[in-house]
């Protein structure tokens, strides 16, 4: 299962990765609005999602377990969601956002204002204007997995806020406080004073796997 999980990582990091350089930067009819590039056995609130398929602010996206997946075109950026995950499309000002209730989200852009990501009571955004390509993924309310394989992203917790650089990845603990009391036993890490959150850096194979495979392709050498 780790493995199954890890190729599906890489293949989402490399689509992202190319999308991002073959679409040109184009408005959508709506603020924060966006369109369905890819679907596969995925849905938008109780209807099955289709390729030119618009969603709004407010929309409910989901992807079914075996073999989901889709794709969206916002502006500037694109998001995408693995099998067996769950979102809530937003808007905010006249950017698209969108937050993660289950599974994994990932999403690509070069403008740090085009996209956000909720995911529990953390915040993630693109740090500035360069290539970013990161994902998120829920655990669950208070856990969270993140990766960035190309460019940074800024993870915001209300005032706390900290820089996740290009090839790494953490576990990010919310709530640590109150997740330390439940989870970490008689001896549990103790967190500053001001800390939102607590995160351990984890491996980063798959993804830089797929942030190399991205390098090669756009290589000025390659045949």
């Amino acid at each position: 299962m780790p493995r199954s999980r890890g190729t599906v990582l890489i293949y989402l990091s490399i689509l992202l990765s190319i999308s991002w350089l073959a679409t040109p930067i184009e408005g959508n009819s709506g603020l924060g609005s966006g369109t369905v590039v890819y679907a596969e056995s995925a849905h938008i609130g109780t209807a099955a999602a289709s390729v030119g398929a618009s969603v709004f602010a407010g929309d409910k996206l989901d992807t079914e377990q075996v073999r989901g997946g889709l794709q969206i075109r916002a502006g500037a950026a694109r998001v995408a969601l693995t099998a067996s995950s769950r979102l809530v499309w937003g808007a905010e000002g006249a950017s698209a956002s969108a937050t993660l209730t289950g599974g994994t989200a990932a999403f690509s852009t070069a403008s740090a204002k085009a996209f956000v990501l909720h995911a529990g009571t953390a915040t993630f955004r693109p740090r500035g204007d360069e290539p970013t390509v990161a994902n998120v993924t829920l655990l669950n309310p208070r856990e969270l997995v993140v990766r960035c394989s190309r460019g940074a992203v800024l993870i915001a917790v209300e005032d706390d806020v900290r820089v996740i650089p290009e090839s790494t990845a953490y576990r990010v603990v919310l709530e640590p406080e109150a997740a330390a009391q439940g989870t970490w036993g008689q001896n549990p890490p103790h967190p500053p004073a001001r800390s939102k959150f607590i995160w351990y850096a984890i491996g980063f194979t798959a993804l830089v796997t797929g942030f190399a495979v991205y390098e090669a392709l756009e290589s000025p050498d390659r045949p």
